[in-house]
């Protein structure tokens, strides 16, 4: 006696499974703590070429040669610094982004606008890296808290303040150093000096905001993949403790 066949199984492609961001999430917070640093150094480099050259356009006494030279040096290396940790935090950051949108695929991706491919492609094209990122963030946020389908979604006003802050400081910085460069006399330094400091204030706030974003959507993930809180139909998730880039998991201590 023949039995009927059994109808063939369509072929999936394999299902996106949870990869911990915490490794990278640490990586990102220390180098957006260099950062930090280097726009204080950064803050006090401008106050003192501000400071010398005030001195130099008062024609208050003979000009000290050597303050301007190491006013000089002090601001260049401090550029320096800043322009190497702006490309190793940079690079960093968009790995991890890319990291929790795809752990977003599997909390909830039926919320997801954008597919993984715009968690890096949206940040290199002109006039949507100003809208695009921040709504995959957003969307990454809502597939990230308990209920995903909940009217609210969690940390969005600090999604918002970081992101303005952060726009805003990209502008000021560019403002800031074309009036640095273009300065020609005494008065002019000090004045675009005085930019200076305020970009590097705006740059401390939005690393400080994007530092308490990156461990807040990270410890809202750690704490769903480790309490199994998955969409009804979805299966529980799988969360390895450490995967091939070596970020192990367990919780965000202070997060």
């Amino acid at each position: 006696m023949t039995h009927p066949s059994l109808p063939k199984r369509p072929m999936l492609g394999p299902l996106p499974v949870l990869r911990s961001p915490i490794g990278l999430a640490h990586a990102v917070t220390a180098l957006l703590a260099f950062m930090i640093v280097a726009d204080v150094l950064g803050l006090g480099a401008a106050a003192y070429m501000m400071s010398v050259m005030g001195d130099v356009a008062s024609g208050a006494g003979d000009v000290d040669m050597g303050a301007v030279g190491r006013a000089d040096w002090a601001v260049v290396a401090t550029s320096g610094m800043y322009m190497l940790g702006l490309l190793g935090t940079a690079t960093l950051f968009i790995i991890w982004f890319h990291r929790v949108r795809h752990n977003a695929e599997v909390f909830a991706p039926d919320v997801q606008r954008r597919t993984p491919g715009w968690a890096i492609g949206g940040w290199f094209v002109p006039f949507a890296n100003l809208f695009v990122p921040r709504g995959i963030a957003k969307d990454v946020l809502r597939a990230s808290q308990p209920d995903p389908y909940a009217s609210e979604v969690r940390h969005q006003g600090l999604l918002n303040a970081w992101w303005g802050v952060w726009i805003a400081s990209n502008i000021f910085d560019r403002f800031a150093t074309d009036r640095y460069d273009e300065a020609s006399d005494p008065q002019a330094i000090h004045d675009a000096a005085g930019w200076l400091m305020t970009g590097s204030v705006l740059d401390i706030v939005s690393a400080v905001l994007a530092l308490l974003f990156v461990r807040r959507l990270t410890a809202a993930q750690n704490d769903k993949a480790t309490a199994g809180r998955m969409p009804p139909g979805q299966p529980a998730p799988q969360c390895p403790a450490a995967d091939g880039t070596g970020a192990g998991g367990g919780p965000v201590p202070g997060a």
